[in-house]
């Protein structure tokens, strides 16, 4: 059996990479980065591994530059201590998020072909349905399913206040599992092993101090993980975990663990956020006005039925989305009047050339 199956590697895999003919290529997979610098798991073990020149110059897209979870094609080289990554394969799932700003704004590869990303969040002040909602469009436009994950039952040890969470959450995630879970104390988890296995990989995402790390832990049945306390004050984490990394799960399966992100950005995600508010698309099917807003229009079905914080984040998003958009299409439209304003003065010097 190929020692990279356990790690997710599998006949389609292997089309992918035979497709390139190139059979002196190897298949690895990503499991971190350092700047430049990549680790990557070969099946006989981790090795370090750089980007071939030629394919730094062929895109100035972060989001199209190798990332944790990438399946791809690596030459070897001095006895096969050290690899350089020659192409990625094809990624079946990429959770991707807004960076930067201005003229630099872009994408971020965060990670790829996941299958379940656990959105993990705290049973205290950190519970938030707005911020859960954003990171369930990321989850959904990535293309791997979301599960949510309420963390830190065993510091949640008012019941009213759990069970207004535990709705919150189903009000929110619709058609995704929520588990309550306490990894210090080992509650719930078993309801989160059928998601791992054999060739799975998993992801977790959540803000800082939620418990991701410690969740980590729990998996990995052992303290790989560093693990800080939340502050007191407002129950806000540091950044434990500050890269991303795939670790081997002693079933089977791989794991990827991510930094907090206090503020997800959402990069070209308007199927997400439409698979977020299912509920509200459909319901904008019944107003009155084919063109309705959901503003102030008579027989909108969505003001009447939809909770106003709720149909004020969809707008939010909605918004974001369409902002994101028309900018995209301002930078294409700007970059193609360059490349035929350079043909153009080039085709004019050939001319006089003559």
């Amino acid at each position: 059996m190929n020692p990279l199956t356990s790690l997710g590697w599998n006949a389609s895999w292997q089309d992918a990479l035979s497709a390139l003919q190139k059979p002196d290529w190897t298949a690895a997979r990503v499991c971190a980065e350092h700047k430049e610098i990549y680790e990557v798991h070969t099946g006989a073990g981790v090795i370090p591994a750089r980007i071939r020149g030629a394919m730094q110059w062929r895109t100035d897209n972060n989001d199209q530059w190798p990332t944790v979870g990438d399946w791809i094609a690596l030459s070897l080289h001095d006895a096969g201590r050290v690899g350089r990554i020659e192409a990625v394969l094809p990624r079946r799932s990429v959770l991707r998020r807004k960076v930067g700003q201005g003229e630099m704004l872009g994408a971020q590869a965060v990670a790829s072909n996941i299958d379940t990303v656990f959105v993990v969040t705290s049973l205290n002040r950190d519970f938030n349905p707005r911020r859960l909602e954003r990171a369930l469009a990321l989850v959904w436009e990535s293309g791997a399913q979301p599960v949510v994950v309420l963390s830190k039952s065993d510091l949640c040890g008012d019941t009213e206040e759990r069970e207004r969470c535990l709705e919150a959450a189903h009000g929110v995630a619709l058609g995704v599992a929520v588990h309550i879970v306490s990894a210090t104390e080992g509650d719930g988890l078993d309801a989160l092993f059928p998601y791992l296995g054999e060739g799975r990989t998993l992801a977790l995402i959540g803000s800082s101090g939620v418990g991701k790390s410690t969740l980590t832990n729990a998996l990995l049945g052992e303290e790989r993980q560093l693990v800080h306390t939340v502050r007191a004050d407002d129950d806000r984490g540091r950044h434990t975990t500050t890269g991303r990394h795939l670790l081997a799960l002693p079933g089977g399966g791989c794991l990827i663990d991510t930094p907090g992100i206090r503020t997800v950005g959402l990069w070209d995600a308007d199927e997400g956020v439409a698979s977020v508010f299912a509920d509200i698309e459909e319901l904008a099917t019944t107003c009155r006005f084919r063109d309705c807003t959901h503003t102030n229009e008579p027989g909108c079905a969505v003001i009447a039925t939809v909770d106003p914080d709720r149909l004020a984040s969809y707008k939010k998003l909605q918004r974001e989305v369409a902002f994101q958009e028309r900018r995209e299409n301002k930078a294409a439209m700007a970059n193609t009047k360059r490349r035929w304003k350079a043909i153009t003065k080039a085709n004019r010097k050939a001319s006089r050339d003559r």
